[in-house]
């Protein structure tokens, strides 16, 4: 009779644990937690950033969006198009044999996708620069020092699978 009863007291004890767990969860909400797209406090856009660290008028600001809609465009095709050729070199894994020429072929095609990955954020940030008065050049100079810092550093790291 004694295991029954210890067994039961544990039992009715896990289950207040539980209840106790759910009730703080149901009343605490989601504070502190905030969904991958919210910035932490101190974090900016890149958009928000530039704006503010080159000082844009709003003739600029709204120059600067039609640049940004363009720069998006061009990296999500190029982009899409890296997935295509990526899916394709792994296909070839399915074959008995690799396809060294379609192998070789495909890596050098995502390579030039990726040289014209880096060709676009260049291009996009000369435009900045076109964008930019005379007195805001020095601003943009100061920006050019950081581009690597500001925009690639928090980008979460890939998986490994080794």
């Amino acid at each position: 009779m004694e295991k029954t009863k210890l067994l039961t007291i544990t039992v009715i004890g896990l289950l207040l644990l539980n209840f106790a767990t759910l009730g703080f969860l149901f009343i605490s909400g989601t504070k502190g937690h905030k969904p991958p797209h919210d910035r932490p406090e101190g974090r900016h856009e890149p958009k928000e950033i530039i704006i503010e660290r080159l000082h844009f008028d709003a003739n600029q600001q709204k120059e600067y969006g039609q640049l940004i809609e363009w720069h998006r465009g061009e990296i999500r095709q190029l982009e899409d198009s890296i997935r295509v050729s990526k899916n394709e070199l792994y296909m070839l894994l399915n074959n008995d044999i690799v396809d060294e020429k379609a192998k070789v072929t495909l890596i050098n095609e995502i390579a030039l996708f990726q040289k014209q990955i880096e060709a676009t954020h260049f291009k996009h940030f000369e435009d900045i620069k076109k964008l930019c008065k005379p007195e805001q050049q020095v601003y943009f100079n100061e920006l050019t020092e950081e581009l690597g810092r500001l925009f690639y550093r928090n980008k979460p790291p890939r998986p490994r699978h080794e």
